[in-house]
């Protein structure tokens, strides 16, 4: 399932909120995510999928990553728990709460996605 695309919409709306996010759940998947990348397209996101809701195995690191991203935690209902603007090569970040899903994607997402939001993830996309 790791090189299936989805459309992530927003739950009360219907809107489309990411047209293609790449569902991320392999190991290799994990451990690649945007290092080495020089860019993402504004329309692509990747969606990490871990086992249970946890902040440990939610925090993401910015190393070899050379572009700022934004980082959405979902809890295991699609429930976003927390948002931030990473940055290049900083250590670590940690969701407030405890989450299962994590989206990688354009920082303009940020401005689409509020704390609290209900986002579907289940559509498959063009690949």
């Amino acid at each position: 399932m790791s090189a299936n695309y989805r459309v992530l919409r927003d739950a009360a709306s219907g809107e489309v909120v990411l047209p293609r996010t790449k569902w991320c759940a392999s190991y290799w998947c994990h451990l690649r995510g945007l290092q080495f990348r020089s860019g993402l397209p504004d329309d692509e996101g990747l969606l990490f999928v871990t086992r249970s809701e946890s902040i440990p195995a939610t925090t993401i690191h910015m190393f070899n990553v050379f572009f700022s991203i934004a980082v959405v935690w979902l809890d295991a209902d699609g429930v976003v728990v927390d948002k931030k603007l990473a940055k290049p090569f900083r250590p670590f970040y940690a969701p407030a709460k405890p989450a299962q899903y994590y989206l990688e994607a354009n920082p303009g997402l940020l401005e689409q996605i509020s704390v609290g939001d209900r986002l579907l993830f289940d559509e498959t996309a063009a690949s």
